[in-house]
């Protein structure tokens, strides 16, 4: 039967429900019991004959002769309804078979009752529609298999994948691991502005919205409050973290996405080789307690967060790629860099800026990096808030997470010294008065929170792109309701009801 006689043949019954003065979305529900302690506490229940209260969605229906047994879930688990036509009356069991259909929300009132067949059931003695269903719910086998139409429907996909609803569950407590770990060790959980006058901490292309109120234009935030949390540490704060959405205007990929939620962290009195110990043991604390291992296949490679770290080298590395030291860069004739990109396929004509080369080299030489461990050693112009290495200042102290080749969190030694920070802002503004819409937009009033004195401080930032490789699906698919563009919105006026087309 065709969609539309189907939701015709519902729109009548929840007609004639109205007619009959059943109101078909009712306010409230009478539950006493969810499905899940219903059943905990079956035996002392069915026992003493107490009166329970049921609720939740109709997954299926049979009848035999004059009794109908009825799966209902309520989403903490499932159980049956025996209905029989004797002890609901003739009109009621009538009116629920001219009434119900799956995918509708009933209430059903009884109290325990073992089938013969053994099933643990609700004997029901009434029931009530909660909300009348008007479209049927796809078939589990047959229905939602295009990725876009999951993606659209994605309450469908949840309803009917169970792996789909777990990982939204692992994905809360993936970040409630993160949560509790900071909490523990007495980080303040904050909240920084998400509408910034100026784009900071990180390199990346806003979105640019109109505030109405102060006639001013001004950016979805590219990190989760870098440079906020840093004043928040000017100000006394020495442990402060947020897990918030943050928004990049960039292109989409199996790891990138334009808007996501990324936990940042910073804490006073510490570098970044101290905050290496720290990061593996929450990695693995986030292992071990949201999948219960340390070892993940991630893109065809085993990655065992429990062995020994590696330490990578992006300079040792990238000479040994390309026979240059990315370290001296800035030096080089930025025809030798685009020779290097042109040899490796990567067009060049929009590459003006050495860091912009180097980066896009290594890019093609870091999926060789399994790991896990830290990439160190990079060049003091790809990092402009981290700290120059005193043995080396041709870098910063700086690592990412490398698993499976690609970047899974990143830390450094904070740069506090707040003339260095202006001459590196400056360098910044001018790659963007250059045309690289990429780079940090300088910032001011943070270069003035600084000179009032800001203590050393270790600072890590990760996004969601770790809990999707961990699951081993694209970042999309880790997401709950990923963006999509919109289908043209068709109106059902007749039957007072706006379907999406």
């Amino acid at each position: 039967m065709a969609l539309e006689e189907i939701r015709a043949q519902r729109l009548e019954k929840l007609h004639r429900m109205e007619e009959a003065g059943v109101d078909p979305y009712p306010v409230s529900s009478n539950r006493t019991h969810d499905v899940a302690s219903f059943l905990a506490d079956y035996e002392r229940l069915e026992a003493t004959k107490s009166p329970v209260t049921i609720a939740g969605r109709i997954v299926s229906f049979r009848e035999h002769g004059g009794a109908m047994f009825i799966d209902v879930s309520d989403g903490s688990g499932k159980v049956q309804a025996y209905l029989q036509k004797d002890v609901l009356g003739a009109d009621s069991f009538v009116s629920f078979q001219k009434s119900v259909d799956t995918g509708d929300f009933v209430e059903f009132a009884g109290y325990a009752y073992t089938t013969k067949r053994g099933m643990r059931s609700v004997h029901a003695e009434s029931w009530r529609m909660l909300a009348k269903s008007l479209l049927p719910i796809p078939d589990q086998w047959f229905g939602l298999k295009d990725e876009d139409e999951r993606y659209r429907k994605r309450y469908l996909d949840i309803l009917l994948s169970e792996e789909t609803a777990n990982r939204i569950r692992r994905r809360s407590k993936f970040w409630n691991v993160i949560r509790a770990y900071l909490l523990e060790r007495g980080f303040v959980e904050v909240e920084t502005p998400v509408l910034e006058t100026t784009t900071g901490g990180a390199e990346a292309a806003p979105f640019v919205t109109h505030h109405s109120a102060l006639d001013i234009d001004v950016y979805l935030r590219i990190s989760a409050g870098e440079l906020w949390q840093k004043r928040l540490m000017v100000a006394g704060l020495p442990k402060v973290f947020e897990i918030g959405r943050i928004f990049r205007n960039e292109g989409m990929s199996a790891e990138h996405a334009q808007d996501y939620t990324q936990l940042e962290f910073y804490e006073a009195y510490k570098d970044y080789r101290q905050g290496m110990d720290m990061i593996r043991d929450l990695y693995r604390k986030i292992a071990d307690e949201v999948y219960g291992t340390r070892v993940f296949t991630i893109k065809g490679a085993e990655v065992d967060l429990g062995k020994e770290w590696e330490m990578f080298d992006f300079s040792a590395r990238m000479k040994a790629a390309y026979g240059f030291d990315p370290r001296d860069a800035l030096d080089m004739p930025l025809a030798s860099l685009h020779a290097q990109l042109a040899k490796m396929g990567i067009g060049s004509e929009d590459v003006q800026d050495a860091g912009r080369a180097v980066d896009l080299l290594w890019k093609k030489i870091r999926k060789e990096l399994v790991g896990p461990g830290f990439l160190i050693n990079v060049p003091v112009y790809m990092e402009p808030l981290a700290k120059k290495d005193p043995k080396d200042p041709r870098v910063v102290e700086r690592f990412q997470i490398m698993l499976a080749g690609s970047e899974m969190g990143k830390g450094f030694s904070e740069l506090n010294d707040p003339i260095d920070q202006a001459e590196r802002f400056k360098r910044q503004g001018d790659l963007r008065a250059a045309g690289d819409e990429e780079a940090q937009m300088p910032d001011a009033e943070y270069v003035e929170a600084l000179e009032y004195g800001m203590p050393p401080a270790f600072g890590f930032g990760v996004s969601e792109r770790l809990f999707s490789t961990l699951e081993g699906v694209p970042i999309r698919e880790g997401q709950t309701f990923p963006l999509m563009r919109p289908r043209p919105l068709r109106v059902d006026v007749s039957d007072k009801t706006d379907m999406l087309g």
